[in-house]
């Protein structure tokens, strides 16, 4: 559990123009100093927010982990003393030549603290984009937590928050593009992966036109009673909480679900 007992955190929830990586950083980037300068420490973004899912032309979009998006969140990351969480789209030589992944990165002051390689594909992605194998928790070294990162589709297998909550996870969050018309959906399952893991929930969603679908945004910080703290609109925003993570101890202690799990059944 945290050595930090609190962090004020942000969503930065933003349109993409898919394929345009240039515009997208700059925008992500000019919003995340704004979540700076009104005090937020964590800054949580849309899944891949500098390409959007560019499939026509994924090779150019496609970065290894030197490339120009972790590259410049690293920066940024720096220079504001501030973690942040995304995806991008990773391209890797293999035997069989280049392939892609939806990477998680969590960087903290600089350095990137962990990946994660998104390991359930939705629909069109499993065209184009290969399967991560393992599920983890990120640790921050200097703030001492653990972020158990998941990304969209994820949010409807309640193994995955599950076991991130149980490798220690501190803070569960969600970077999503979820589209139209699953508004009710979103909201459900982020509430109820809170409750069930008791766990504080942070869920930063796409909002916006994209080429193939409108995104509603929606954006949620839960906490880890299923309170929701703050809600984002079909706009583009920025949100913000304060995260109370030793809170946590005390919840599973008034109501120990983990401790009553039957292990032996499940």
């Amino acid at each position: 559990m945290s050595g930090k007992s609190s962090i004020k955190a942000a969503c930065i929830q933003m349109s993409i123009s898919d394929c345009n990586k240039q515009s997208n950083i700059e925008k992500a980037l000019a919003m995340a100093k704004d979540a700076v300068s009104a005090g937020a420490e964590l800054l949580v973004f849309p899944e891949v927010f500098s390409t959007g899912f560019c499939y026509d032309n994924i090779e150019m979009s496609g970065e290894t982990e030197s490339g120009e998006t972790i590259r410049k969140m690293c920066d940024f990351s720096k220079q504001n003393e501030c973690v942040m969480i995304f995806s991008t789209i990773e391209k890797q030589m293999s035997s069989s030549g280049l392939d892609y992944y939806n990477l998680g990165v969590c960087v903290e002051d600089g350095h990137v603290a962990g990946t994660y390689r998104k390991t359930h594909p939705f629909k069109r992605e499993k065209q184009y984009f290969a399967s991560g194998d393992s599920i983890h928790p990120i640790s921050l070294p200097k703030r001492e937590f653990t972020i158990g990162l998941q990304i969209c589709y994820e949010l409807r297998f309640p193994e995955v928050s599950r076991k991130l909550a149980l490798m220690g996870s501190d803070i569960l969050v969600t970077i999503a593009e979820f589209p139209n018309p699953r508004g009710h959906i979103w909201r459900s399952l982020t509430i109820a992966r809170a409750i069930e893991n008791q766990i504080p929930h942070i869920a930063c969603n796409r909002v916006g036109e994209g080429s193939d679908s409108s995104f509603f945004g929606g954006s949620i910080i839960v906490n880890q009673l299923g309170d929701v703290m703050e809600e984002a609109d079909n706009s583009e925003s920025l949100i913000f909480s304060t995260i109370d993570v030793e809170r946590t101890i005390k919840i599973r202690n008034e109501i120990p679900v983990f401790d009553d799990r039957r292990t032996d059944l499940y």
